[in-house]
């Protein structure tokens, strides 16, 4: 009886996994995070203003400046030529919101308080677009664009809720089933009780001569 409270006591195998997965992915996210500098380092291409350097679907991963440090992805260390990711300086009229654009330095100015005023431009573009390309300040910088995985944004957009959560909820049924099919083997291959284990009666004398 103790031991068979012992393991029903124990914490399931499947969960063990599912409890050691999230913190896994949690701390691997809050690395990134901190190492980049940023809240949010992934942007997929939504358009086609950066092509042929960056196409619709690819993954960017962008670097800011990290806490208390002056890196080269830093809004004042930025050079003409460099992609950044940036939140438009007007609001789109039909969502209320900044939209998220990934285009080139074009330009860097500066105004009369010293503050930096970067002008980009998508490399497919004829021009600059004014309320979309400038007045960039480091209010609406987002972050430096440091690596670029071509296409893998295609795979996130189509794992995008609900999908990812029905991917998981699937994983862990099939977790689940395996476990349970495992532990009805188990039983299945115990043999059967005596009912007398643990005692032994010796073999009775022979008769005497």
């Amino acid at each position: 009886m103790l031991d068979k409270e012992k393991r029903s006591s124990k914490v399931p195998v499947e969960l063990k996994y599912v409890i050691i997965v999230i913190v896994g992915v949690a701390v691997i996210w809050l690395g990134i995070r901190l190492v980049l500098g940023v809240n949010n380092p992934f942007y997929v291409v939504a358009s086609e203003s950066m092509v042929p350097v960056l196409k619709v679907g690819d993954l960017l991963i962008v670097q800011h400046a990290t806490m208390g440090s002056n890196a080269p992805a830093s809004f004042n260390d930025l050079k003409i030529g460099d992609i950044i990711v940036f939140r438009s300086p007007g609001i789109i009229e039909d969502t209320g919101q900044r939209e998220v654009i990934v285009h080139r330095v074009a330009d860097i100015q500066t105004d009369s308080h010293g503050e930096r005023i970067i002008t980009t431009k998508g490399d497919a573009n004829d021009a600059s677009i004014p309320g979309v390309d400038n007045p960039i300040r480091v209010q609406q910088y987002v972050g430096k664009v440091v690596y670029v995985i071509p296409g893998l944004g295609l795979i996130t957009k189509v794992i995008s809720p609900p999908v990812n959560y029905i991917i998981i909820a699937v994983i862990l049924a099939i977790l689940f089933v395996n476990r349970l099919g495992r532990r009805k083997d188990a039983e299945t291959s115990q043999p059967p009780s005596t009912g007398t284990a643990g005692t032994f009666s010796p073999p009775p004398s022979p008769p005497p001569n």
